[in-house]
C-alpha cells in the first residue's frame, strides 16, 4: 500500500484514537481533528472495560498502562436493595484467558492513555477543529476545515459520536432514539471492601451499581426512568442522585455521603441507534457511536467502538482497493456482531421498564458474552 495515502479522522474519542493509532502504525498519513479544545481529557466518571475491549487496547499497545491505571476483577455481585449479596457470578473472559474479565477505570485516564498513543504514533492533531464534507468522488474527499481551508483525503473516518454531523452530511438519516431510561453517574472514593461490580435491582431505581476504577476510586450509578432534562437543573444533580442512592444499603451509605458536588454528577438518557444498510457513502465511513449505540446494560459501548476501529484498520491495510466492496464487507462483518449486542442491551432495559420478572436475563447475557469471546 502506498504510504502517500492520506486519511482524515473526525473525532478523538475511543474509536477515533484507535483507528488513528492503527493506521499510523501501517504507515498511512493520518490527520485527526477534534471539536473540543481539551480533547475530552477531563470528561466522564468511570468506564467498565470487558475483555473484548481489553483485547483491542492490547493491540493498540496500551494494555500495560490500562492495567496499571485501572482495577481488574472477575465477578459481579447481585444484591438486594439493603446490600445483602444474593448471588455472585464469575464474568466470562471475552478477551481470552490471558486478560482479565473486566477492568474498571476512570474514563479521563483512559482518554489520556489513548491521546498519548495517538501523539506517539505521529498523527497530525488539530483540537478545537471541525471538518465539513465538501465534495467526494471515486478517489477521495475534499473537506473544509473550520479555519476555512480545504484539504483532500483518500478517506474520511467519521468518529464524531452519537450526534455525528458527518453522518448527517453524507445523507444517513438514522438518529439515536431514547429507550425510556436514564442514568446518574458519579466518581467517588472507593470503600476498601469494593473489589468488583455489585448491582442492586429494585428499590426506587431500576439498578443501583458501582464499579472499582482504581486503588482508591470507583464510579457509582443509578438507573431510573428518564425525566425531562429541563426540569433537572445541573445544580440539583448531586441532591437528586443522593435522593435515589440513600435507599440502598451495603456500601452505598459510604458512597452516597461523598456525592456532594453537582459538577461531578452526570445525567444521561439511554439511547439506541443502529445504522442499517451500510456505514459508508463513497470514501466516508462511520465508526463507533456514529454508527451505533446502545444502553450500557451490557457495558459494551466502548468495546464495540474499539472493535470497529480494529476491523476497519485491518481491512484498509490489507488491500489497495478502497472501494464499496471493502466498506460493505466492513459493515457486514461488524453488523453480525453489533446487532445482537444492541438488541440484547435494549431488551434488558425493556424487561425492566415492563416489569417482566421471569425474563431469561442470565441466558441472554450468557449467549451474548459467549459470542463476544470470538474475534471480531
Amino acid at each position: 500500500m502506498s504510504e502517500t495515502r492520506k486519511v482524515l479522522v473526525i473525532g478523538g474519542g475511543a474509536a477515533g484514537c484507535a483507528v488513528t493509532v492503527l493506521l499510523r502504525r501501517a504507515g498511512l498519513t493520518v490527520d485527526l481533528v477534534e471539536a473540543k479544545d481539551d480533547w475530552n481529557a477531563t470528561a466522564g466518571s468511570g468506564i467498565t472495560l470487558q475483555g473484548n475491549a481489553l483485547r483491542v487496547l492490547r493491540e493498540l499497545g496500551v494494555w500495560e498502562r490500562v492495567e496499571a491505571s485501572g482495577f481488574g476483577f472477575g465477578s459481579v455481585g447481585i444484591t438486594a436493595p439493603d446490600g445483602t449479596v444474593l448471588h455472585t457470578q464469575d464474568d466470562l473472559r471475552t478477551g481470552g484467558d490471558d486478560l482479565p474479565a473486566t477492568v474498571g477505570m476512570q474514563r479521563p485516564q483512559l482518554q489520556r492513555i489513548l491521546i498519548d498513543a495517538v501523539r506517539d504514533g505521529g498523527a497530525t492533531v488539530r483540537l478545537g477543529t471541525t471538518a465539513e464534507i465538501r465534495v467526494q468522488d471515486a478517489d477521495g474527499v475534499t473537506v473544509r476545515v473550520s479555519d476555512g481551508t480545504d484539504a483532500r483525503y483518500d478517506l474520511v473516518v467519521a468518529a464524531d459520536g452519537l450526534g455525528s454531523a458527518t453522518r448527517r452530511a453524507i445523507g444517513i438519516t438514522d438518529e439515536p432514539e431514547p429507550t425510556g431510561m436514564a442514568i446518574w453517574r458519579v466518581a467517588a472514593p472507593r470503600p476498601a471492601g469494593v473489589t468488583r461490580t455489585d448491582l442492586a435491582y429494585g428499590g426506587p431505581a431500576y439498578i443501583a451499581g458501582y464499579c472499582p476504577t482504581g486503588e482508591t476510586t470507583l464510579y457509582a450509578y443509578v438507573v431510573e426512568a428518564n425525566r425531562d432534562r429541563a426540569a433537572l437543573p445541573p445544580e440539583s444533580y448531586a441532591e437528586e442522585m443522593r435522593r435515589l442512592a440513600r435507599a440502598y444499603g451495603g456500601f452505598w451509605p459510604e458512597i452516597t455521603a461523598r456525592i456532594t458536588d453537582p459538577a461531578k454528577v452526570n445525567y444521561t438518557w439511554f439511547d439506541r441507534m443502529l445504522v442499517e444498510g451500510s456505514w459508508h457513502r463513497g470514501r466516508v465511513v462511520l465508526v463507533g457511536d456514529a454508527a451505533h449505540c446502545c444502553p450500557p446494560t451490557l457495558a459494551q459501548g466502548a468495546a464495540l467502538s474499539l472493535e470497529d476501529a480494529w476491523v476497519l484498520a485491518q481491512l484498509l491495510t490489507g488491500t489497495d482497493d478502497w472501494d464499496d466492496a471493502l466498506f460493505q464487507a466492513y459493515y457486514e462483518r461488524r453488523m453480525a456482531r453489533v446487532r445482537p449486542v444492541v438488541e440484547a442491551s435494549v431488551q434488558i432495559g425493556q424487561w425492566q421498564l415492563d416489569g417482566v420478572r421471569d425474563a431469561d436475563l442470565p441466558g441472554l447475557m450468557a449467549r451474548t458474552m459467549t459470542m463476544l469471546r470470538e474475534l471480531p
